[in-house]
Order: C-alpha cells, then sequence, then structure tokens
C-alpha cells in the first residue's frame, strides 16, 4: 500500500472512532504501522483500541490528538512486543488476563433520537454538579429502555391492526396514561416522592401507583429499581397494578450487535477474527484457575493459618493456579474513624507479602490481585471505591511485584470472557430494602433473586443512594450491559453458586468466618465451592 494509501486509511479509522490527527501525530503512526509490512491494518487496529481504552490515563481531553498521546502508546505497544520476544511462553499466560480498574472504564450514554450509543470524551470528576447526578438516573432508565423495546413483546407492532391500542403490550409514555382507563404497560423507576405514596417515574412524567393487588415476579423490588408494570388508571389519578416486574433481559450476542463495535466493558474492542482466535486459545486454556477468596482477615491468626493450608496446598499442584483473587474485608474491624491500628495493619500486609514469598512457584508463576472491601480503608464508601491505599500495601508490593490492586468493582477480561468482581454485603441490604417480598413460584433462594435483580437492572447496586451513595460520574462502571459471562459477588452471607440465563454467578462465602472460597475454571466456566 503506498504511503497516500496508509494515510487516507489511518485518517478514515481515526474518523471513525472519533477522533482528528495533528499532522505530526499522523506521521508517527505512519512510521508505526509501516514496521510491519503486510500487517498494518491489524497494527493500526491494536493502535486504535490500545489508546481508546488508555484516553484518561494519557489524558486526553479532546478528540484531537496529537503526537506525544500517539508516542506513549505506541511506547508501551513496543515495550510489550519486547518483552514477549524475550519470553514468549511466560507473557503468552499472562498476556491472557487483563484487568480493567472501574475508573479506567469507557462511558458511553444512549441517544434515545438517533437511537445510538456514543462514548463521553474529556474527563470525568469524582465531585459532579446536580445535572450529573439527574444523568445518572436518566442514563439508568435509557439503557433498559433500548434493550426493552428490542423486545418482541414490547416493541410496536409493525403495522397497525384493528385491535385496540388498549390490549398492546407496548410500553406507553407515562405522560400518555392521562384519561385512559384501559390497560396498559408503563415502565418507570420506582420513588418516593412523598412519605409512604409510591410513583413510578420515567422521562415524561410521574405518576402515583397503588401496590395492594399486585402480582410480582422473581426479584428484590425497592426503590430505584426500574420496572415494567401493567395495570390501568384509577379515577382518582392513581395507577392500579396489577403485574410488576424487570425489564426483561437480553441475550448478550444481540446486545453486542445492537452496539455496532462499541465496547462497554473496557477490555478493548476486537474484530471477528480476534474473536475467533482469542476463543480459540480460550478453549485450550484448561489448566486456567482462579482462587478467589472474600474476606481475608490479616489481624485474624486462625485466618492466616488457614490461609497457608491453602497456599501450601496449591503450591504442590501439578499447575498452580493463574490468579488468587484476595478480596476485603483486610481487617476483622472497620477501618473507619475510631480504627486507630493502621500502621499495624500495614505491618499484616507486609506479613501476607512474606508469606506468599515463601511459596516460590506460586509467587513466580501466579498473579494475585487485591480488591478492597466495604469496610476497608479509603477515601469514602461511595461505589466504585479506590484500591487499597499505597500506604498500606508498600511492603506486600516490594515481596510481590506482580500483585495488582484494583477498585471495587473492577474487571477482568480472560481472553473473550468477560468476569466482573464485586465485594459488597449486598445481598443483606436488599432483603432490608425490598418494598414487597418476592415472589416464590421459581424460587425461594434469597441468592438466586439477588442476581435476577443485578442482572435485569443491568446493574450491580440498584439501591437508594441514601442507602449506598455511589460516585454520580462513575455510576457507569457499576453497569452490566451487555451480560457479562461471569459474576462475583463477593459476601459475607453463605456460599453459593447459580447459573442464570448462561450468567455463571458465585459467591465464595466469608474465608475468615466460615473458612470457604471458590476455585473457578474460566475455560469452562466451572464454579468449585471449597472449603478447609
Amino acid at each position: 500500500m503506498s504511503s497516500a494509501s496508509m494515510r487516507k486509511l489511518i485518517q478514515k479509522k481515526f474518523k471513525i472512532r472519533g477522533y482528528a490527527l495533528k499532522v505530526d501525530a499522523l506521521d508517527e503512526i505512519l512510521s508505526f504501522v509501516n514496521r510491519f509490512k503486510d500487517a498494518e491494518e491489524e497494527a493500526l487496529k491494536l493502535l486504535l483500541d490500545d489508546l481508546q481504552s488508555k484516553s484518561q490515563k494519557l489524558g486526553v481531553k479532546s478528540s484531537i490528538i496529537d503526537k506525544d498521546s500517539v508516542s506513549r502508546v505506541i511506547s508501551s505497544l513496543v515495550e510489550a512486543d519486547e518483552a514477549f520476544e524475550e519470553n514468549p511462553s511466560s507473557v503468552s499466560s499472562k498476556s491472557a488476563l487483563r484487568f480493567i480498574d472501574a475508573f479506567d472504564i469507557p462511558k458511553f450514554r444512549y441517544d434515545p433520537i438517533r437511537k445510538q450509543f456514543h462514548q463521553h470524551v474529556g474527563r470525568l470528576p469524582i465531585h459532579g454538579d446536580a445535572s450529573a447526578k439527574a444523568a445518572l438516573y436518566k442514563d439508568r432508565f435509557l439503557l433498559l429502555f433500548q434493550r426493552i423495546h428490542r423486545d418482541q413483546h414490547f416493541s410496536k407492532p409493525a403495522f397497525d391492526s384493528d385491535i385496540s391500542h388498549c390490549g398492546s403490550c407496548e410500553i406507553a409514555p407515562i405522560q400518555s396514561l392521562v384519561g385512559q382507563t384501559c390497560t396498559k404497560w408503563v415502565m418507570g423507576l420506582i420513588s418516593q416522592l412523598e412519605d409512604g405514596h409510591f410513583y413510578l417515574e420515567d422521562l415524561t412524567a410521574s405518576v402515583e401507583i397503588d401496590l395492594s393487588k399486585y402480582k410480582i415476579t422473581t426479584g428484590f423490588l425497592s426503590e430505584n429499581t426500574i420496572v415494567v408494570a401493567e395495570g390501568e388508571m384509577l379515577y382518582d389519578g392513581i395507577f392500579q397494578v396489577r403485574t410488576c416486574g424487570f425489564p426483561p433481559l437480553e441475550d448478550r450476542e444481540k446486545s453486542l450487535k445492537a452496539l455496532a463495535g462499541h465496547d462497554l466493558f473496557g477490555g478493548g474492542a476486537l474484530t471477528k477474527e480476534e474473536t475467533l482466535r482469542l476463543a480459540d486459545l480460550e478453549k485450550r486454556a484448561v489448566n486456567d484457575m482462579f482462587v478467589v477468596l472474600s474476606d481475608v482477615w490479616l489481624d485474624d491468626e486462625e485466618a492466616m493459618r488457614n490461609l497457608e493450608t491453602v497456599l501450601d496446598g496449591f503450591e504442590s499442584q501439578e499447575v498452580v493456579p493463574s490468579l488468587f483473587v484476595f478480596m476485603g474485608n483486610f481487617s476483622s474491624h472497620p477501618c473507619d474513624l475510631s480504627f486507630h491500628s493502621i500502621t499495624t495493619l500495614r505491618g499484616q500486609f507486609g506479613k501476607l507479602g512474606n508469606m506468599i514469598g515463601a511459596h516460590s512457584r506460586l509467587k513466580d508463576q501466579s498473579q494475585f490481585l487485591f480488591i478492597p472491601g466495604p469496610d476497608d480503608a479509603g477515601p469514602s464508601t461511595a461505589l466504585p471505591r479506590c484500591p487499597l491505599p499505597k500506604y498500606l500495601t508498600e511492603e506486600l508490593r516490594k515481596q510481590i511485584p506482580n500483585a495488582k490492586f484494583l477498585s471495587n468493582p473492577c474487571r477482568i477480561k480472560f481472553y473473550t470472557q468477560e468476569i466482573v468482581f464485586f465485594r459488597h454485603d449486598l445481598l443483606y441490604r436488599m432483603r432490608r430494602s425490598c418494598l414487597i417480598p418476592p415472589s416464590t413460584e421459581e424460587t425461594d433462594d434469597p441468592f438466586e433473586h439477588l442476581v435476577a435483580t443485578i442482572t435485569h437492572q443491568s446493574h450491580l447496586c440498584p439501591l437508594p443512594l441514601i442507602i449506598q451513595p455511589v460516585i454520580w460520574n462513575y455510576d457507569h462502571s457499576l453497569h452490566l450491559y451487555p451480560s457479562p459471562h461471569t459474576i462475583v459477588l463477593a459476601d459475607k452471607s453463605e456460599q453459593k453458586a447459580f447459573k442464570y440465563t448462561g450468567i455463571t454467578c458465585f459467591n465464595p462465602g466469608s474465608f475468615s468466618n466460615d473458612n470457604t472460597f471458590v476455585a473457578y475454571r474460566p475455560c469452562t466456566q466451572e464454579v468449585e465451592l471449597s472449603a478447609l
């Protein structure tokens, strides 16, 4: 391909992603892709994906890309390539894993007019203004709104029939209920605008609802959850609900098709060829295993003895686990204002580093991920939570250089598989906040109700903000759309595993309380509930 043709191709590809290039940046990219004879387009695709995934870290604040931003991305790619040439076997096993912090996840918004997603460009402040809080609810609603409009049961018929619209399952705006007395289907967010009076709200209006004659489906119905309700308007202006449930789930492949190539997960968009190649590698990775432990109390001597037993057991295995995931809380006492043992806790992290370092095979061949719990040290209790403070983990980092410290929640991409990790005592809080007891027709297991709630809501924590605060500008990091392959809901409640509509969900239990943990094989999505 000639230089002029390649320049046009580079500009075209960047324009499709919403970027414009300065002249010096274009020259830098051209020099980079020319290194790869007969593979220029693949190199350009790799560069674009890396730039898009690291835009916030690189400080890219506009759609106009300069030479400095391009040079930093190229340097990281070249370093990775050189590392692969030096030791291809070790790099290939670890490059299967991609760690994604909640604060690095790209933000997309749905435009109901154009009917497409568009990416937010620029920096997202931690302290948002009032409009950010309103946008939080709007984004949640529109995410489910565009999903339900593809469902055949709730979509508008292609041709009008003689049947009255009152008999249709088409979702009606709440504003259109005025003057209607026939049965209607509406979708809205449950809110309590007045004490003791519940309302359904959408983007057009709100209406008071009567839940005295309801029939509910599986899941925990609480304030802030978005529901689909069937009912009719009474003469006093109240909407009498007959049936109430969550918006139906959508097949993952159907969601991906609607996204038109956008990557909402954060691991980088893949072409069909790359997806097929990685899927093949994933099938071959039969020996890869993740060990997940929650509530690893470093100040509990018995818990530390049990942890050493676990590490001894895996050290003696023929193939060691690819990844150990340690989830908080890391102290038996909450690290709040009354906690005065930060220095002691720092030393305990150092002892954990020594314990791991004593197992040479694990230290050299496994990776270690640390995720804070709800009572661990941090700037606030709002979600998403920042990684553990560097002051606490400094000694451990010296012992275990390949340790990763991510936010809560966080994400991992294993080849093509998307895995979400979340440490929160969510089951207890959802049951406390439940407005109506869930239906027991399909199941009476609280964990299964919890899984149904978060998957249908496409949100990890659909609780009212007064119960669980959320950083408004980063609420998108809690979204579960498209549905991931696996969700780890670490909770202090009983150890559980449940597969719901193809999504593998499990709770490893509390290691310090119950001596339970999970061994997860991503190749087959097999969950081994384990205990000492």
